[in-house]
């Protein structure tokens, strides 16, 4: 793959971003390789100086051009990680074994076995648990400074291959890192967003299992395309989340009677409220009609299978008192709860 390394994706843009730790790493591979960095360096106008600047930044097209400068002079995607070099296009026939897969799932899976193929120093896992997917990489030689470095990159990846290859979005439940927090943490929520936590005992990145079973949405021709500049694949935030309304019915059923609303149903999405209306509306759907039908769906269930009072269905598909609520169920079947369950009952004994 001729993807770069993973520049933030900062929302100004033209900002520096990306912290000068990353940086030095690329430095370091050359310093391996026993090769002067300094044309690198100038191709992406970073004064050497800066490398003795803990604070420093750099642009995201600053650390575009200096990876795959670093990539191509060094011959080592990899850029000194592991044991052994990884010829240019490594990566992209990780691209290519997965491309023809029938879901994410597999195209994850392969993904994981085939990077087997090109390093056995570190080996990465999919692991399915109910409802949640976690992507683990397991470290099976030191990597020295590289540590970091490699960890984050190959999460970011994995990932940014995901969400271009089933066109979606997939939001983070959480990432994982197995070393403390580093000076530069803030901008680990840049990369990775989500809950973020660091000190575990293995890098990893967990996401709901549905994303698994989306189908693929890109073939061979989008992924050759795709290759020639692979800097969306790691830092294009995708604003199309093809599970958020199953997601948001899924938070509606658990929450109905805690009256949620977009704002707390954001906070649990990981969202602001204000993404969360506009991905909904580029959906087709809104909180409120979401909301609506989840409530008829509880309330119709109640009125059928239990005994419950009116008021207490009312409280516990979120209405606050029985008037608003039967106003509500009146609009959404032509008929008051009372009368709805008058018709259930008296159809039952009919056929009895």
């Amino acid at each position: 793959m001729t993807a770069t390394l993973p520049p933030i994706a900062d929302p100004t843009h033209g900002a520096a971003a990306t912290p000068i730790a990353f940086i030095r790493a690329i430095v370091a591979a050359y310093r391996r390789y026993g090769i002067n960095p300094a044309n690198a360096l100038r191709q992406a106008q970073i004064p050497p100086a800066a490398l003795d600047d803990a604070g420093a930044r750099v642009t995201a097209a600053q650390m575009e051009l200096i990876s795959a400068v670093a990539m191509q002079e060094l011959d080592d995607e990899a850029l000194g990680w592991f044991s052994r070099r990884l010829p240019w296009g490594s990566y992209g026939m990780l691209c290519r074994a997965s491309i023809t897969s029938p879901d994410l799932g597999v195209a994850v899976k392969r993904w994981c076995r085939h990077h087997r193929l090109l390093t056995d120093d570190i080996m990465l896992h999919l692991d399915a648990q109910r409802d949640v997917a976690h992507v683990r990489i397991e470290v099976r030689r030191y990597l020295g400074e590289m540590h970091e470095f490699c960890l984050v990159t190959i999460l970011r990846y994995l990932l940014g291959y995901a969400c271009w290859v089933v066109d979606s979005r997939i939001p983070l439940l959480g990432a994982r890192f197995p070393f403390p927090p580093p000076p530069h943490h803030s901008v680990y929520p840049l990369l990775f967003q989500g809950p973020v936590h660091f000190d575990a005992e293995q890098a990893g990145i967990s996401f709901d299992a549905r994303y698994l079973r989306l189908p693929l949405r890109r073939d061979e021709a989008a992924l050759q395309q795709m290759l020639r500049r692979a800097l969306p694949l790691t830092v294009l935030q995708y604003r199309r989340d093809r599970l958020l309304v199953q997601r948001v019915r899924h938070l509606l059923h658990e929450r109905l009677d805690e009256g949620a609303t977009a704002e707390t149903l954001a906070e649990r999405l990981h969202l602001s409220p204000r993404t969360l209306h506009r991905q909904l509306e580029e959906e087709g759907a809104s909180v409120q009609q979401l909301k609506d039908e989840a409530r008829r769906e509880r309330a119709v269930d109640l009125l059928n299978r239990t005994n419950r009072s009116v008021k207490q269905i009312a409280l516990a598909v979120g209405f606050r008192n029985e008037k608003s609520f039967a106003r509500a169920f009146r609009q959404w079947t032509g008929a008051s709860p009372s009368v709805f369950r008058e018709k259930r009952l008296g159809g039952a004994t009919g056929r009895g």
